[in-house]
C-alpha cells in the first residue's frame, strides 16, 4: 500500500508540475505573442489554441492533477500521516483554487470569443475588446501562482515521507 500512496502522490506532483507549465507558458509566451498581433489575427489565433487545448490530453492532465491531490491527501490522512497529508492538503486547495478561477474568469472568455464566429465574418477588435484581454493575463498571473506554490507544497510532501 505504501507503494500506491508514493505513486499517487508523485503523480499529483508531476500533473501539478505540468499544469503550473501550462499556465506559466501562456503568461510568457502565448499571450504575449498574441498581444502582439492585430485584432483578426489574435481573435483566429485565440480560436484555434483554445479548440486544440481542448484535449483528452490536457483534459486529463488538467483533471488528473486535482484528483491525484485529492488522493494523496486522503491516503495520506488515513494513513495518520499528518506531515505529508497537511502538505498535500494545501496542495489541493491551492490547486483547486487555480481550477476554480479558470472556470470563473477564463472558460466563459475562451468560450465567448470562440462564438464569435470566424474573424473574416465579424468585427474582431469587438471580439478582442469584449474578451478583456487584460483580465484574462491578469487572472493567468494568479493561476501560475497558485498552482507553482501547489506544487511546491507536493515536493514538500514528497520530502517528508
Amino acid at each position: 500500500m505504501d507503494a500506491v500512496r508514493i505513486a499517487v502522490l508523485v503523480a499529483a506532483l508531476v500533473l501539478v508540475g505540468l499544469m503550473a507549465g501550462v499556465f506559466f507558458a501562456y503568461s510568457v509566451s502565448v499571450m504575449p505573442g498574441l498581444g502582439r498581433t492585430d485584432d483578426r489575427t489574435f481573435v483566429g489565433a485565440f480560436q484555434a489554441v483554445d479548440r486544440a487545448i481542448l484535449n483528452p490530453v490536457f483534459l486529463s492532465v488538467f483533471v488528473g492533477a486535482l484528483l491525484a491531490t485529492a488522493a494523496a491527501a486522503v491516503l495520506y490522512l488515513v494513513d495518520g500521516r499528518a506531515r505529508v497529508a497537511t502538505w498535500a492538503i494545501v496542495a489541493f486547495a491551492l490547486y483547486f483554487a487555480a481550477v476554480a478561477i479558470t472556470g470563473r474568469v477564463h472558460v466563459p472568455r475562451n468560450d465567448e470569443i470562440k462564438a464569435a464566429g470566424e474573424p473574416d465574418g465579424i468585427d474582431p477588435a469587438v471580439v478582442r475588446e469584449r474578451f478583456s484581454e487584460d483580465v484574462w493575463r491578469r487572472w493567468n498571473t494568479v493561476r501560475v501562482l497558485l498552482s507553482t506554490a501547489s506544487l511546491v507544497c507536493l515536493a514538500v510532501a514528497v520530502s517528508a515521507l
